[in-house]
């Protein structure tokens, strides 16, 4: 049986950084308990996921702060031929974009990622394309100011990012469903969600149609 591959396209929360007590706080969750592990595990022989996850990573913007390597547009080409052929592309992004630094709104997050679902048809590397909403962060921690605002500017995002991802042609899914973040810094996950997520992505990613 020919494998199929899945590849997963995110920022640290497909890293796996685990949550921060402090800005100089670099933990991460082990391999084997990344959300990527646990559903490359559930979808067992005949699968490879391959986890492609940068700390800061954005949807289509350079980061003046922490670099604009951190843009998410700027590398896929380069990625998506490097693993081709991809079966399936798992886009888990929008947390950076969320940063006050650059004041968007939901709408402008989800069209960046409606962004990346596009150029990477145009690739014409890519099979199916599942973009995964991540859950609403929350004001929390060391990473509070950062984030100022964005109760405001998120509101409705999961909402957003489904209809522009159905639009490009993509599946959609809603971490938030299933997940939250931790309270410890408001941005990153538990080893208990990284479990659950990839528990849950399982029967979505074996029935991407």
């Amino acid at each position: 049986m020919t494998e199929r591959r899945v590849l997963i396209y995110g920022d640290s929360n497909s890293f796996g950084t685990a949550p921060m007590q402090s800005l100089m706080d670099d933990g991460v969750i082990p391999r084997g308990a990344r959300w990527g592990d646990v559903l490359a595990r559930g979808l067992g022989d005949g699968w490879e996921v391959l986890i492609e996850g940068l700390p800061g990573r954005t949807t289509v913007f350079d980061d003046p702060i922490e670099g604009a390597y951190r843009n998410g547009l700027t590398v896929l080409p380069a990625i998506l031929h490097s693993h081709k052929p991809i079966d399936h592309l798992l886009i888990c992004l929008g947390a950076n974009d969320q940063k006050h630094r650059f004041q968007l709104r939901a709408e402008d997050v989800a069209l960046g990622v409606a962004r990346l679902v596009r150029e990477a048809r145009l690739s014409d590397t890519v099979g199916k394309v599942l973009v995964i909403c991540p859950p609403p962060l929350k004001l929390s921690g060391p990473l509070a100011e950062m984030f100022d605002g964005i109760d405001d500017r998120s509101a409705g995002l999961s909402d957003m990012m489904e209809v522009h991802a159905r639009a490009e042609g993509a599946a959609f899914f809603d971490a938030g469903s299933v997940i939250e973040v931790d309270p410890i810094d408001g941005v990153h996950w538990s080893e208990a969600a990284h479990r659950r997520l990839g528990a849950a992505l399982v029967e979505v990613v074996r029935t991407l149609e």
